[in-house]
């Protein structure tokens, strides 16, 4: 049986970035979790709703927004969600 987990790169599969996921953390009471709308229909209403429960929660929740889904986010909007979270949920819906 197999253990792990693989992730694919959807952009680029002939060459699969290694990727390590990284451990969770214990709590998220404090942390900086930052919410990416990647901008396809009805992504926001899912992002609010995980909005409302984190900060429930106690952590913090900045939103940030890909100008469309057709590309991956620009890497200035990456640099600034790497350097203000701790953690990144990402919304895909239709």
């Amino acid at each position: 049986m197999a253990t792990g987990i693989t992730i694919l790169d959807p952009t680029n599969e002939s060459k699969p970035a290694t990727r390590h996921t990284l451990s969770r953390p214990a709590s998220i009471k404090g942390l900086t979790i930052g919410l990416l709308d990647i901008s396809k229909p009805r992504g926001n209403l899912f992002l609010n709703r995980i909005e409302e429960l984190l900060t429930e929660r106690g952590a913090k929740v900045l939103r940030f927004s890909k100008p469309t889904f057709t590309k991956p986010a620009p890497v200035d909007l990456r640099q600034e969600i790497a350097t203000q979270c701790n953690l990144v949920i990402e919304a895909l819906a239709d």
